[in-house]
């Protein structure tokens, strides 16, 4: 579905079923040069399981017009408009990487209309090294491989994912290549400079799940499980098999774990 957030047509996921805010809600957030179809799988299932799903692409990614949002605070800052758009008054967050960023500063602005969050493969401070900027910025192409690599563990680079039919590996690289000019560089950019993840994490007050992968190579587990300890009675929850595209290539795991702390 279209939906118009500050003068941009915003392309959201539903699950498969229409928008019904009279739902429960929850909000799934794509990470750096993303879209909403990496959550299809657990959006669907939220969907058909009695919640109003919503899986919006970024201004400037995907489908989605308009220019990249600059700064993390400025994407949560956007996670309001779009919840007054839909007329979503509450709802739970569920970010992945850059995406948890997002959650975790949307929740502190936002307090009293985020019911739950969920941080998956993310960590308080999301540091990119300069290397990898410097490629975004300059040979994106060179990028998305790189990140297409390092997103996946090795298992998953190999085949096998758990759904028939789906290829991992080349489904992340066919959203990074859908790409416009400069998008992935500006959110590895807002990434960078982020600074204030852990003072958002100490002013949770909603019932939060950190999920961190075990073969993660881009968020080493260590790291969410940082995060977890800062998040007021977080829980965290590890999936050892899963690189850093924890919801694609443990795609039932991750939707048990959230069900265990996001539920009617």
């Amino acid at each position: 579905m279209l939906i118009r957030v500050n003068g941009n047509d915003i392309t959201c996921g539903t699950g498969g079923r229409p928008l019904d805010v009279t739902l429960p809600s929850i909000i799934f957030l794509h990470g750096a040069g993303m879209d909403h179809t990496c959550w299809m799988l657990q959006a669907r299932a939220y969907a058909w399981s009695g919640w109003s799903a919503f899986a919006p692409d970024l201004p400037g990614h995907g489908r989605s017009s308009g220019t990249p949002l600059t700064s993390v605070k400025d994407m949560a800052a956007w996670i309001g408009n779009l919840m007054d758009a839909a007329k979503i008054e509450r709802a739970a967050l569920v970010g992945h990487s850059m995406g948890g960023a997002m959650a975790l500063e949307a929740a502190r602005l936002m307090p009293d209309r985020i019911t739950h969050l969920a941080v998956v493969g993310s960590a308080a401070t999301i540091p990119v090294s300069d290397a990898l900027l410097t490629s975004a910025r300059d040979t994106p192409e060179k990028a998305y491989g790189l990140m297409t690599t390092w997103a996946h563990s090795t298992a998953a680079r190999m085949g096998g994912n758990p759904t028939p039919g789906l290829w991992m590996t080349g489904g992340s690289r066919a959203i990074f290549d859908q790409n416009k000019p400069g998008t992935l560089y500006n959110d590895l950019a807002a990434c960078n400079v982020w600074s204030t993840g852990a003072s958002a994490a100490a002013s949770i007050k909603c019932p939060t799940l950190v999920i961190t992968g075990g073969r993660d190579l881009m968020t080493a587990p260590k790291r969410g499980a940082e995060l977890a300890q800062i998040i007021p009675g977080a829980k965290l929850v590890d999936i050892p098999s899963s690189g850093h595209m924890i919801m694609a290539e443990a795609p039932n795991a991750c939707l048990q774990a959230l069900r265990s702390v996001i539920h009617n």
